[in-house]
């Protein structure tokens, strides 16, 4: 009875009704094949009218919401909602997945589009943002994404006439995008006045940028570029919902039920409405239509699908129909017929025919329906309603028999009794009512006794009980009809029920998942006939079960279809069919049962618990599922664990530490194979060396010689290798948290590629495809994640999640590089590429048995054969997906396969190697692994008969074999065996011991072997024994005849060291033995320390206990005795280091010092003063495990948690030493010895089972190869001195325009918040006419140009810009065009400059500062450059940090890269193809990035280094390699497929050299390097060594350097003083060895380069004081052609009252003279301390400085001499003003005050008055025209205006409006309230000017807009015009006399832009923003 397999007969999807119409448009379409493809819930369906009927695309498991049509009109994509959404690409003719796009939007998938020729897709999310993806969708690969909008987005559409440009619309705007590079860029579409901005609905596109749109008002709107220029009032009555574009025209489709066709230029053609046809009803609503030929098809709101013959427009055809938007409950069978009926929220009642899926019936009802039933004759269809009312009608006819409202809440269920008498009714208040049927249906019985709302009730067959169930899961009976309650469960044993519908109740316990909450299955229906029933729950499963089903978790197969919930299922009347259905969706599938078949048929899956019937697993696949990987720190973590303890270094860096010891190790011979977890990583390579692994190692051995070689690229155990089809490359995959795959060269041990970003933990199995081009891989995460890799390229191609239980083996198809099969626990697929994604098909079984545990797998000798080996020692046979034939091959599981030319050799459990012939019909030849077979000629012994065989490999005549113990042996064909390597079995190996005097040694592991290996050069183990326990410790005598082991049980034992016979053995405790030590000499004593705090003391030659030493509080972990044997060192877990006298073990306090002096016969301890410097700075998570000291104490090798061995100068005193390290062990290095000749040293590696040899190398005799040992935790403090230019670099915080906040403290209510103080006529209620009779309102402001016609400004052209930015930036001024042209920047803009001409040219497409820019070299990419700029988060939106790729010549954007560098790019560089393009980030970790600019594909990233990188530069020869320089930091970089690999630069060799600051990148031949520091040397590298250094090639910090590609030679730039010989650029030799010096002759203190560059027979030279200086080589004379300021904002600027002049005042002391005509600086006045402000007199005559100090000056213009000089304030003067009568100067400083003087007076400069009650520090000064009056602006945003000279403040609002003033530079009052944005909550305009006309505003703001406004402007948010050009800051803007030119004053930015005015032609002129 209690079967808990599956059914065996299976659900088919029949037939879908209903079409998504709610909250969905475009959906509906004609395919080529004219079969029309929409989707309903989760079904993709495709229906053929010409034949009714309809294929189901299932790939999906939510709700589908979106769909686009490929234009070849066969491909389908569709979106779904969810958590984790994904795009399907399917064919609408097979239904068939062709690609997933996946991992990249949340919450939904909103639209959908194809592009032209249909390459690429563009989709849009539900998300915040909703992100806007372009897919290459065949690949699966995402090219580009940004934000698309903080609302909702509707549509989007490829602009179809225009490459790479894109439309999207949605609520409240349009947006017009353009792709570039991977960047997608937004324009908003601009309303303007055409139009009102309102929600558009649907768009298409047509030729010469038009697009046409939506709206929901019902017009159309009609774009030209990014301009609305028409709109079509009244297209429709109410919102367009849909628009579609065909050869013909257009037709759209609204709210009003119309639909309307269009010609091309959108002249109307005709209109249908289908409201008037025959099937059309008050508001249908059209979402979709679709124009093909002369049919329409048309979807509407409420799920209906009409096609129209456009010819019989009023007559549509009805295809589909569903219920509409609500939830749809109720679902009646009925009894005898074929018909459903059912009943939704939408208030219908629809009964549908079964056979030919048509609606046949519909029925309006008042109330939302929630359940039906139909009578047992059929005759009466009975209705329950939401209100708690019932309706019965006649089926026939849909008349009303009776309608009765008993009940309050709504009725829930209600059943007919089988005898057709009674009709239950049970609703939501817990009650069930009884109604007889033949009484005109009068209440007959109540059953009360629920206490919830009821769910689900049954009659018996007879009638006589009713069961119900309640929401609390209580299933209930009642006796009928009367309602008693049944308690007696004795009464209720015969029932037999007529139907059951509960979902509760021992039949169908099963159904329930085994934790589940109760009201997850809303429904059931049992088919007793079949045995069968089916549930519905609310995850939009149907799921199919035996029935009954008694036990919880029962088997089932499932099928999706529905999107949420299902509602309800049910049979139909012969039982063929079930109903299931949904809410909030109109869907009901009908599904047929069919017998069994061999399909696996609608994507069944088994069932959730197949634990129940599967085979117990076998024990040592049972204990490798149990190894966990995780590791509490990976080895990624370091670098931030580092950053973490910093704090702790500060002090301890004080101290000087040793240097790290100049002898060195390399790894030699490693001992062991990982056998006991893994599988299939043993190979022979091309030249017949044997390739393998063990712990983080991977191994080449060569049998011949007896030597390995190894790859150490891995950090952490190694997991699965695998071998390239040509046997020469072999990739292996590691442990880590974003583990990695290497795939690396047996023969040169380089890696060619390093995969990774995708496998969490760990990577347990990779297989590389038969041509060799692709790579697979397993991860160890929970969903075991399989990937598809490009591996030359290291580009992801699809993922999928695997399984929850682990994954054995992938495999991929020979033939088929596409396809591919998995195998593991209780899993076999077969696997298919469909673009980013895997669709996979479990290997149906049949009849023949069950899905059992497989653990390897091959393919055969065509593409459909595959075999796989099972855990039960069968090999299974498939055919495509179906299982052929078993073959028993091996007792217990099959570990391994491998497949020959004529057959396959397998091996399993059982120690036998098995040969079989090509279709596994029989079995050729067995070899069994036995200790007799074993050759003379191996290389140790095997510890037991037939190991389990873990891996096979076949070549060079032999076979090759690896066991879980460990062991590599090759077999011989004729049957001899050798053993040729060997390990420790699985178990943590702790226990080492070197011989005292031979080069042997012994090891002891928790596998409970003890070992003696040999380590001269036959590399052996001479012998082993088995011991009881597994061991710790061992140790030799000192005479080397004994051998002491301590085991785990707390006994010892002493062997014969030869003959490891038992001498002697002890069992004293109980705890494990952890050390185990002779006394030196004689070895009289031995001491044993345990686990339980103690160290007993023995006699040996007595074989007595002598002695306890007591006084430890935890475990022991290490001891040394001193040389004469009497005193005991003993290091404990909790950190103590103690010492005890032998023998008696009395307890001893020794001072440090003393400590030291002590003689030791061995140090194997970790605490102590001596080795304080061992402890890593995150010596919390980690433990140092194990110590040794050579015998000549020089060195101290360490090992510890992480697996590093390193090496220590002994004593390492002080914290955190010096050391080299090395990894080789991945998790812990248990134990450390050095021989007794300290030429080897021996380390153990605890769970890797592993035991290395590492040669020492002393310093001098070592050859020249260089160890890759890491130098230091710890950067060395000392960098090579200071410098301020440096530091400045390294500190300065760029500010990114759109994160801006002011500049200026101010504080109080923005001027656009504040509220308006009434006037005084409104005070008084004076109502004014509008036609004033009294004088006109005078002029604002006194205008220059009376009687000229006044002409308003139209636009601002950017024309000249003042300024390079040198300060912060380098390398970043460059020759174009042989010397023609230079190109560089300055705040947001590239400025080509032509030197012949002096004229400017700018890029101005950047929208904030840049900070580095290259020219590519390449020819066949001239003038090619690319610059990066500063931005905000990295989240790919327009503020995001982006470099862009632009031809200088004709200012072409060729690529925009968005990145992943949050803060800004620092450094740009391109490879010598000029393909490639390298990139620095600004973010913490300072990431490297290279791209394939022309794609705008990212190759590779990866974090640089934790300090500021300066620059990192390619070789100029090279694609792959390139070098970056930073804060302490030079690294020499690789990229490997999409890997970047680095090496320190290694200083070792040059004596006392350190690591300085690197500020600088040069090139020579022979893979030279340069490098120039912060001290003035230049270092010279060779690969990635230090071989000599430039000792001051200059005197200050070497900023930048040039490499000449023509002849090589070497610019470098610097910081000196200039002097006779020395200058601060230099010209080099191509070694660096000769030079000669340029002085620049600019008149500083000290020149400061930042950029050089070489031209012919010119460099150009950038400063820090930005100037940009031409040099000839032959003549040394120098052109100055830029100047700028080069420190601090710029906060002054006045304009000439008469000429095109205007001067600045800056922070750097200086003031500069500009002629704009000319294009140069005239003149410049240091004044020692920085100005702040500047302005010249009416007449031009004179010019006042304002100070920072509080000083003002006054220079005459002609002589610049002084003419007068004052200070009377302490702080800052923040503007200065002459009256316009010249007679007074305002003075207004940060000290809330304005000064009066009076300049009459002569020079002396004394203060007539001031103004008072100035609430904040002043802005802004103007006085009136009359110079009586004088408005100033101050920090709390407030306006006043004060008399002149008496300085009272006005306060009659009246005078103050009638006042003219001379000039408006304030950015407050009512006049410009229009100029303060909405965006201005952290940012301020801080500056203003009105022109001389008077009739235009132009202001600056903290985001760096300069914007033109009309004035006056009282409105607030005044439209403008918007010009970029500054970065963040603008401190100041003017208009020059007679209006030319604005000039705008960039604070940081140090530069001056001024703009050519363009006038317009008249008035009148509309400006928008």
């Amino acid at each position: 009875m209690a079967d808990r397999s599956a059914p065996s007969c299976h659900l088919r999807l029949e037939w879908v009704y209903g079409y998504r119409g709610h909250q969905c448009r475009n959906n509906l379409y004609y395919t080529a094949a004219k079969e029309i493809v929409y989707f309903v819930a989760g079904v993709g369906v495709v229906y053929s009218p010409r034949e009714h009927r309809q294929k189901f695309y299932l790939g999906h498991q939510d709700d589908i919401i979106s769909l686009a049509l490929h234009p070849e009109r066969v491909l389908v994509a569709t979106g779904q909602v969810g958590k984790e959404p994904y795009i399907c690409v399917w064919d609408s003719y097979t239904v068939q997945t062709i690609s997933v796009l996946k991992d990249v939007h949340t919450h939904g998938i909103a639209c959908l589009a194809f592009d032209l020729d249909g390459q690429r897709l563009v989709s849009v999310g539900l998300d915040s943002k909703n992100t806007v993806c372009i897919w290459d969708w065949r690949k699966g690969k995402l090219l580009s994404m940004a934000p698309g909008h903080t609302d909702r987005i509707f549509d989007i559409s490829w602009d179809l006439y225009q490459p790479n440009k894109l439309v999207s619309c949605g609520v409240k705007h349009i947006k017009f995008w353009s792709l570039c590079g991977n960047s997608l860029t937004p324009k908003r579409g601009v309303f303007g006045k055409t139009g009102d901005l309102q929600t558009i609905l649907c768009l298409a596109c047509a030729r010469d940028e038009v697009t046409y749109s939506g709206a929901l008002n019902g017009d159309i709107y009609v774009w030209k570029g990014i301009n609305l220029v028409r709109t079509i009032q009244g297209a429709h009555a109410a919102g367009i919902f849909s628009m579609n574009a065909c050869e013909e025209g257009f037709a759209t489709g609204g709210r009003d039920g119309c639909v309307r066709l269009w010609d091309l230029n959108f002249k109307p053609i005709t209109v249908i409405d289908l409201r008037e046809t025959d099937q059309g009803y008050k508001g249908l609503s059209v979402r979709s239509v679709c124009w093909r030929g002369d049919h329409i098809l048309v979807g509407t709101q409420d799920s209906e699908i009409f096609e129209i013959v456009v010819h019989e427009r009023n007559k549509p055809f009805l295809i589909m129909q569903g219920h509409c938007e609500g939830e749809l409950w109720a679902l009646a069978v009925h009894p005898t017929k074929p018909l459903a009926m059912t009943g939704s929220d939408d208030r219908s009642v629809r009964i549908w025919s079964l056979i030919d899926h048509a609606l046949i019936a519909r029925c309006n009802m008042e109330e939302p329906i929630r359940c039906a039933a139909v009578s047992t004759d059929g005759i009466h269809l009975a209705l329950g309603m939401k209100d708690g009312s019932f309706t019965v009608l006649r089926v026939r006819d849909m008349t009303e028999v009776v309608h009765i409202k008993d009940r309050k809440e709504a009725i829930h269920e209600l059943k007919y009794s089988p005898d057709g008498n009674f009709l239950a009714v049970g609703s939501n208040d817990s009650s069930v009512d009884i109604y007889g049927v033949v009484q005109r249906y009068k209440k007959v019985g109540e059953c009360i006794g629920s206490l919830s709302f009821i769910t689900h009730m049954d009659w018996s067959s007879d009638s006589k009980y009713l069961q119900t169930n309640d929401g609390n899961g209580k299933r209930l009976f009642y006796r009928m009809p009367n309602g008693k309650e049944v308690t007696n469960k004795e009464e209720l044993k015969g029932v037999q029920w007529a139907s059951w519908t509960c979902v509760s109740g021992l039949e169908v316990n099963g159904i329930w998942p085994k934790y589940s909450d109760i009201n997850d299955v809303n429904s059931v229906d049992a088919n007793f006939i079949g045995q069968v029933m089916v549930t519905a729950d609310d995850y939009g499963i149907v799921k199919l079960f035996r029935y009954p089903c008694l036990r919880k978790g029962a088997k089932f197969k499932k099928y999706l279809g529905h999107s949420a919930h299902v509602t309800n299922v049910r049979w139909s009347h012969d039982h063929q069919w079930v109903w299931k259905f949904v809410p909030d969706r109109k869907l009901k599938d009908s599904l047929h049962i069919a017998p069994q078949e061999s399909l696996v048929d609608s994507n069944s899956d088994d069932s959730d618990s197949d634990q129940s019937d599967v085979p117990e697993l076998d024990s040592e696949i049972e204990q490798e599922t149990q190894i966990t990987y995780r590791r509490q720190v990976y080895k990624e973590d370091l670098p931030q664990l580092k950053e973490q303890c910093k704090e702790k270094r500060k002090s301890a860096a004080s101290k000087r530490r040793e240097r790290a010891p100049g002898n060195s190790i390399r790894l030699h011979f490693v001992h062991g194979y990982r056998g006991y977890d893994c599988r299939s990583n043993l190979f022979y390579t091309q030249t017949g060396e044997i390739v393998y692994h063990v712990a983080a190692v991977g191994v080449v051995y060569n049998r011949q010689q007896n030597t390995q070689r190894f790859y150490l690229g891995h950090d952490d155990d190694i997991l699965c290798l695998a071998i390239h089809p040509l046997k020469d490359y072999v990739a292996t995959g590691q442990v880590g948290r974003d583990s990695s795959i290497h795939i690396w060269d047996t023969e040169t041990i380089k890696p060619l590629s390093v995969l990774k970003g995708y496998h969490q933990y760990g990577v347990c199995a990779v297989d590389f495809s038969a041509d060799g081009k692709r790579l697979a891989s397993v991860g160890i995460d929970d969903n075991h994640t399989i990937v598809l890799w490009d591996w030359k390229k290291g580009e992801k191609l699809s993922a999928v999640r695997g399984s929850k239980d682990k994954i054995f083996v992938v495999k991929i198809n020979p033939y088929m590089p596409d396809k591919l099969t998995t195998v593991g626990i209780k899993h076999m697929k077969f696997w298919r590429r469909a673009g980013g994604g895997l669709i996979g098909r479990k290997g149906c079984i049949g009849a023949l048995g069950r899905t059992d545990t497989m653990m390897c797998a091959v393919y055969g000798w065509t593409e459909e054969m595959a075999f796989s080996g099972t855990s039960t020692g069968d090999v299974c046979i498939w055919r495509d997906v179906f299982l052929i034939k078993t073959v028993k091959a091996h007792d217990g599981p099959v570990f391994s396969m491998h497949a020959l030319e004529k057959g396959f050799v397998t091996g399993g459990k059982d120690g036998v190697v098995a040969l079989w012939d090509d279709t596994f019909e029989r079995c050729l030849k067995t070899y069994a692994i036995k200790r007799a077979a074993l050759a003379p000629g191996s290389k140790g012994l095997l510890l037991e008969d037939n190991p389990s065989i873990r891996a096979i490999s076949l070549g060079h005549g032999h076979i090759l074999v690896g066991t879980k113990n460990g062991e590599i042996l090759e077999v011989d064909k004729s049957g001899p065996i050798t053993l040729l390597v060997q390990g420790h079995m699985e178990g943590e190996v702790w226990g080492l011991a070197t011989h005292p005097h031979l080069p042997i040694c012994a090891t002891v592991s928790d596998d409970k072997t003890l070992r003696i290996w040999d380590l001269s050069p036959s590399h052996c183990m001479l012998a082993v024994r088995k011991l009881k326990k597994g061991g710790r410790c061992c140790c030799f005598s000192p005479d080397g005849k004994a051998l002491a082991v301590g085991l785990n049980d707390g006994s010892f034992l002493i062997v014969n060291a030869d003959t490891l016979e038992d001498l002697v053995s002890f069992q004293h405790r109980k705890d494990v033995i952890s050390e185990i030590r002779f006394s030196p000499g004689a070895g009289k004593y031995l001491a044993v320390a345990s686990c339980d705090n103690f160290v007993d003391i023995y006699n040996v030659m007595s074989s007595k206990r002598v002695g306890i030493c007591k006084g430890a509080s935890s475990y022991i972990t290490h001891m040394d005795w001193d040389i004469r044997g009497k005193l005991l060192q003993v290091n404990t877990g909790a950190k103590e280091q103690l010492f005890f006298e032998a023998p008696r073990g009395k307890k001893q306090t020794i001072p440090s010092l003393e400590v030291e002096k002590i003689g030791w016969a061995s140090w194997t301890s970790v605490l102590g003063s001596c080795c304080e410097g061992i402890w890593p700075i995150i010596g919390e998570v980690t433990d140092v495990t194990a110590s040794c000291l050579t015998s000549d104490s020089k060195v101290l090798a360490t090992g510890d948690d992480f697996g590093f061995v390193k090496l220590f100068r002994y004593p390492a005193k002080g914290k955190f030493g010096k050391f080299k390290r090395y990894v080789a062990h991945s998790t812990h290095v248990t134990n450390v010895r050095w021989t007794c000749d300290d030429s080897l040293l021996v380390t153990v590696g605890g769970a890797d089972t592993s035991l290395m040899l590492w040669t020492y190398e002393i310093e001098g005799h070592r050859d020249s190869r260089q160890c890759d040992s890491e130098e230091s935790d710890l950067d060395s403090e000392e960098d090579g001195g200071y410098d301020s230019d440096v530091t400045r670099e390294n500190e300065i915080n760029y500010t990114i325009k759109a994160l801006s906040t002011n500049i200026r403290p101010m504080f109080g209510i923005k001027p656009h918040l504040q509220q308006k103080e009434p006037t005084l006529d409104e005070r008084q209620g004076v109502v004014r006419p509008p036609v004033s009779r009294a004088l006109p309102q005078p002029e604002k402001l006194q205008t220059n140009n009376v009687g000229k016609k006044k002409r308003p400004i139209e636009d601002l052209i950017l024309e000249l810009v003042f300024g390079y930015r040198g300060k912060d930036c380098r390398n970043n001024v460059h020759y174009l065009n042989d010397g023609a042209d230079v190109i560089y920047h300055t705040a947001s803009i590239g400025i080509l400059y032509n030197v012949a001409t002096g004229s400017q040219s700018f890029y101005q497409e950047h929208n904030d500062d840049i900070l580095c820019l290259t020219v590519n070299q390449h020819p066949k990419f001239t003038n090619i450059v690319a610059t990066g700029q500063v931005g905000d988060s990295a989240d790919m939106s327009a503020t995001a940090p982006s470099i862009h790729v632009w031809d200088a010549m004709n200012k072409q954007t060729l690529s925009v890269l968005r990145c992943y560098h949050s803060k800004g790019v620092c450094s740009v560089s391109f490879s010598a193809t000029g393909k490639l393009l390298l990139s620095v980030g600004l973010d913490p970790e300072h990431t490297i990035t290279i791209w394939k600019w022309q794609e705008g594909a990212k190759i590779a990233s990866r974090a640089g280094h934790n300090q500021r990188i300066f620059v990192a530069e390619f070789r100029p020869d090279s694609d792959t390699q390139f070098v970056s320089v930073g804060v302490k930091h030079v690294r020499f970089w690789t990229l490997a497929g999409r890997a970047l690999l680095s090496k320190k630069g290694l200083l070792s060799s040059i004596e006392d050299a350190r690591m300085q600051t690197m500020l600088s990148v040069a090139f020579g031949a022979n893979n030279l390097t340069f490098t120039g520091t912060i001290s003035g040397d230049v270092c010279v590298w060779k690969d990635h060594v230090l071989i000599r250094i430039v000792a001051k090639a200059h005197n200050g910090p070497v900023f930048t350097m040039y490499t000449t590609l023509r002849d090589g030679l070497i610019v470098t730039g610097g910081k000196e003083r200039p002097s006779k010989e020395g200058g601060a650029v230099k010209l080099w030799d191509q070694e660096l060895k000769r030079c000669r010096a340029f002085r620049l002759e600019t008149g500083q203190m000290t020149d400061c380069v930042r950029s050089v560059c070489r031209g012919k027979g010119k460099i150009l030279v950038g400063t820090r004081n930005a100037e940009i200086i031409e040099v000839g080589e032959k003549n040394a004379a120098c052109n100055i052609l830029i100047n700028g300021h080069m420190d601090g904002p710029i906060w002054g600027l006045a304009t000439h009252p008469s000429r095109d002049f205007f001067l600045s005042a800056a922070e750097d002391g200086t003031v500069r003279l500009w002629d704009i005509g000319e294009k140069k600086m005239l003149n410049k006045v240091s004044l020692g301390h920085a100005a702040r402000t500047v302005c010249y007199s009416p007449e031009g005559d004179m010019v006042a400085i304002g100070m920072k100090n509080g000083e003002f000056i006054i220079l005459l213009v002609t002589s610049l001499k002084i003419w007068g000089k004052k200070r009377d304030r302490r702080s800052a003067i923040q503007d200065i003003r002459f009256s316009p009568d010249s007679r007074y100067l305002a003075v207004g400083s940060s000290e809330n005050a304005v000064d009066f003087y009076d300049l009459t007076l002569g020079p002396t400069l004394n203060r007539v008055s001031y103004c008072k009650d100035i609430p904040s520090f002043v802005l802004q000064m103007d006085f009136s025209a009359d110079s009586s009056y004088l408005q100033v602006s101050t920090g709390s945003y407030k306006r006043q205006v004060y008399e002149v000279p008496s300085g009272k403040q006005l306060v009659d609002q009246a005078v103050i409006d009638r006042i003219t003033w001379a000039t408006w530079t304030s950015v407050l009052g009512d006049e410009v309230i229009g100029i303060w944005s909405r965006h201005a909550e952290k940012a301020d305009v801080n500056c203003a000017c009105v022109s001389h006309s008077g009739i235009n505003l132009v202001t600056g703001d903290d985001f760096g807009m300069v914007k033109l406004f009309d004035f006056p402007c009282p409105e607030k948010f005044a439209k403008h015009k918007r010009f970029l050009g500054h970065s963040a800051h603008l401190t100041n803007i003017r208009f020059t006399s007679g209006d030319r030119y604005v000039v705008s004053a960039g604070g940081d930015d140090c530069r001056y832009v001024s703009f050519l005015l363009v006038h317009s032609s008249g008035h009148g002129q509309s400006r928008t923003v």
